[in-house]
């Protein structure tokens, strides 16, 4: 699974036009361990339709800032600049599935 390591590489993925999951996640945060498997699974499942990658919140703030995660896990369904969709805290596969899948 991708991460997203510079604000250049985000800018990049709005301009892609594909539709994209930002992760913003940390190292610490025991929910955010416990979710990455399923974020990793789906993100293979999806590759062709969906970029999944992972942001952590300790290495790029700016990007935390302006999403104003506050908590997390948290994930936001994007296309283009638009969130389409937000999901806080841990959450089920059938959820992130259904959401994914509400995204492409």
């Amino acid at each position: 699974m991708k991460s997203i390591t510079s604000n250049k590489q985000f800018n990049d993925l709005v301009k892609g036009g594909k539709p994209f999951v930002l992760d913003f996640y940390a190292d610490w945060c025991g929910p955010c361990q416990a979710l990455l498997p399923t974020v990793e699974n789906l993100a293979k499942e999806f590759e062709d339709e969906v970029d999944i990658l992972k942001v952590n919140i300790d290495q790029q703030r700016d990007l935390a800032k302006k999403f104003k995660v506050r908590s997390i896990p948290q994930l936001f369904f994007l296309e283009g600049n638009k969130i389409k969709n937000h999901i806080q805290g841990l959450t089920s596969e059938h959820n992130l599935r259904k959401s994914i899948k509400a995204l492409i």
